[in-house]
């Protein structure tokens, strides 16, 4: 019998590619950079999968998210654009995730080119959107896989929540693979550009979310939990 297709997994963080891969998974990432991970799909003539999952942290715009909430994306929106995720699928998720404390719920999210930092930033989208969270990978993996007519789905979990402004250092301090920029960090706090107590919550805020996207990969099983096309979608007890 022939193997089945994996499940392609978009991440952004070197971190969320490791914990996305496994058995039925192919992890894709660039660094944070939308623009280098469009060229990447592009490449990819015959796609390669058989379905694509957008899987890291995000960034929360919904005012009653902290850091760690599991975001199930129902669409992403990204400009004029509003890609649908499989709702099937959507709904298979939602429900192999909800487990005692582990918060997880459906809503869109914002898909962006550029990271937002501020306050201000956060709430202009939230307004304009009603999206849960913001990731700069998801609108990419979407419009990829409508293009070649595949299932998509998200799954994102807050860091930085709508309340907690990034460092203007942050969209700098990743090298192309996504692996943290040390040398960046250690430039920006001699600029004075970082300061101590504002990575020390991006730290905290990272270990939560992390900690929640390893207990989701763990529940999610090979391929990210999304069956073979033979398979019947059904609950996890």
């Amino acid at each position: 019998m022939a193997l089945s297709l994996p499940v392609l997994a978009v991440t952004g963080l070197a971190k969320e590619g490791r914990l996305a891969a496994g058995p039925g998974v192919a992890a894709i990432g660039a660094g944070g950079n939308p623009h280098r991970l469009q060229a990447m799909l592009a490449e990819r003539v015959q796609p390669g999968c058989r379905a694509v999952v957008s899987i890291g942290i995000a960034g929360g715009l919904d005012p009653d998210l902290l850091p760690g909430d599991v975001v199930i994306a129902t669409a992403v929106q990204a400009g004029n654009r509003r890609f649908e995720a499989d709702a099937s699928v959507a709904a298979s998720l939602l429900a192999r995730l909800s487990r005692p404390g582990l918060k997880v719920l459906p809503g869109d999210l914002a898909g962006v080119d550029a990271a937002v930092l501020s306050l201000e930033g956060k709430a202009d989208l939230w307004s304009r959107t009603g999206a849960a969270a913001v990731d700069m990978e998801s609108h990419v993996a979407a419009a990829f896989a409508e293009r070649h007519g595949l299932p998509f789905a998200a799954i994102r979990v807050v860091c930085d929540p709508a309340h907690r402004a990034l460092p203007a250092f942050a969209a700098q301090a990743l090298k192309p693979n996504g692996e943290p920029d040390i040398l960046a960090v250690l430039a920006a706090l001699a600029r004075g550009s970082a300061k101590v107590g504002g990575l020390v919550r991006l730290a905290r805020d990272s270990k939560a979310a992390f900690g929640s996207l390893a207990r989701c990969r763990a529940l999610l099983g090979p391929g990210l939990g999304i069956p073979l096309a033979e398979e019947p979608l059904r609950e996890v007890a």
